[in-house]
């Protein structure tokens, strides 16, 4: 999570100190005299505990916090063999050591803790009933040389490799079929080191989709908290198909440029999920709700629903803070968007869609949103042409409707709002209430719309477009939208 330093600085006093009257003043006092004692007490405790190397004062290492024990049987990563020095490959030791939790299924599983140390690995699968546990310096280190990460079937409701063809990779830590699983720790670290893959994605290098870092499928009662994720090789966390998943005070972090396609939460034909308290600042998609792909997604038929996304600051300057899509062709609804923090990012949050996608994207609310310094604040798509293969419908149009946007406040917004419906994607429904954006360009077209239908309680800044009907606090209809199908959208600035 952000953590706020300040630098406490204090003034010093210029004028000139007479020693000789201070010092005989200093000890007139049994105070003074007992506050020299216990200083001179605390300075021995300090240089005992302290040890001499090459002629200095080292301190000896604070030992850790204890780690706690959340299942009936703890094991240590070194217990099976492990060594932390970055450079030893530890595979086998988290198969060893995983394997012996998943004979424990009927007591309870077991908890495999990560101490202090970097530990490289090749790619591995969780067990159910299971608790991976990272120390505060301990680090996860996904190994870089793909030939050891292996090919997995392409996901079905996407119907091939999200960037090639045929097999993808599978992420580091992986998971199917799993129910009870907990990946914690006091903040440690799982490291997918992806500056190499990013490098042979942009030379066009690889030849199947790159992987996650994590990601769990088709499973259940799910809990990540209290750890970092960064520099994954792809998206970095992918709930594919579950059910019942925490997510909460989570750090994911990536290069927000030249890190491509490192969204940080993609969750995917999920329902049931709460993600809380985290900080994400990435090279793609701070959070993107998906759903399916096209033809294979509305044949999965999987929707996303009821999501509930709280307490959160986001960074995207390539992407959007908050995405719904657009691969949502098995339906996006029940989601809800609450006091979040966009800052320096080209967009805020974002619908987006596109004709052949089908499905749905409805009951989303967005309450309590600030936007820092943002292009554009809130956007919705629905041109988004990027399709898996020609066999795709045209004709398989979304639906988007029921949308409210309640308290949206910010400064330094380029276009606050941007609402691109079309006449075979209309955008219905929608709601604004509470909102004042401070701008930075001061043109009269910066509420942008076409194809939308919906309404506008109170006053808001900037001005709504003319597409919006017209309500006073007490909703109570003002003015009658005549205009509901014009078209005032600019995309140069």
């Amino acid at each position: 999570m952000m953590v706020e330093t300040s630098i406490l600085g204090g003034r010093f006093n210029n004028q000139r100190i007479d020693f000789k009257r201070c010092v005989p003043a200093f000890f007139s006092t049994y105070r003074t005299l007992f506050t020299v004692l216990w200083i001179a007490a605390v300075a021995t405790i300090f240089l005992w505990m302290s040890t001499i190397r090459d002629g200095f004062f080292f301190l000896r290492p604070v030992s850790s916090r204890p780690l706690p024990r959340l299942r009936p049987v703890a094991f240590n990563l070194t217990d099976f063999g492990a060594v932390g020095d970055g450079v030893t490959l530890n595979t086998e030791a988290f198969e060893r050591a995983i394997l012996a939790i998943s004979k424990l299924r009927s007591k309870g599983g077991g908890q495999l803790n990560v101490p202090s140390g970097r530990w490289l690995t090749a790619p591995f699968n969780l067990t159910s009933h299971m608790t991976l546990f990272l120390d505060e310096d301990a680090v996860i280190l996904g190994i870089q040389d793909e030939k050891y990460w292996p090919l997995m079937p392409p996901l079905p409701s996407y119907g091939y490799g999200r960037e090639h063809i045929g097999p993808r990779y599978g992420s580091l830590i992986h998971g199917q079929n799993l129910r009870d699983v907990v990946i914690t720790g006091h903040n440690g670290t799982i490291n997918g080191q992806g500056q190499t893959w990013w490098k042979k994605y942009r030379q066009k290098l690889l030849n199947h989709t790159r992987g996650p870092l994590v990601q769990i499928m088709w499973s259940r009662d799910i809990v990540i908290s209290n750890i970092t994720l960064r520099d994954s090789p792809f998206w970095t966390l992918h709930p594919y198909d579950c059910k019942n998943v925490t997510i909460r005070n989570v750090t994911i972090l990536a290069p927000v440029h030249d890190a491509p396609n490192t969204d940080g939460i993609d969750p995917d034909s999920c329902e049931d999920m709460l993600i809380e308290d985290c900080y994400i600042s990435v090279g793609d998609d701070g959070i993107a709700i998906k759903s399916g792909w096209d033809q294979y997604g509305i044949a999965y038929r999987q929707p996303s629903k009821n999501i509930r996304i709280r307490n959160v600051v986001l960074q995207s300057m390539v992407s959007a803070g908050i995405s719904i899509g657009s691969e949502m062709s098995g339906g996006v609804s029940g989601v809800m968007v609450e006091n979040v923090v966009v800052w320096n990012s080209r967009r805020g949050v974002r619908i987006k869609t596109a004709p052949g996608r089908g499905g749905y994207v409805q009951d989303i609310s967005y309450h309590n949103l600030t936007l820092d310094v943002v292009r554009v604040g809130i956007v919705i798509k629905t041109d988004y042409n990027e399709h898996p293969d020609e066999g795709y419908d045209p004709k398989a149009v979304p639906v988007l409707k029921d949308i409210s946007f309640t308290s949206i406040h910010g400064q330094g917004v380029r276009v606050p709002v941007r609402m691109h419906g079309s006449e075979e994607i209309p955008v219905r429904n929608v709601t604004f209430r509470d909102m004042s954006v401070g701008i930075t360009y001061k043109k009269k077209h910066i509420f942008q719309c076409a194809f939308v239908y919906g309404r506008v309680i109170g006053t808001i800044f900037p001005a709504p477009c003319d597409n919006l009907d017209r309500y006073d606090e007490q909703e109570r209809l003002v003015k009658r939208s005549a205009a509901q199908n014009a078209t005032d959208i600019d995309y140069d600035f």
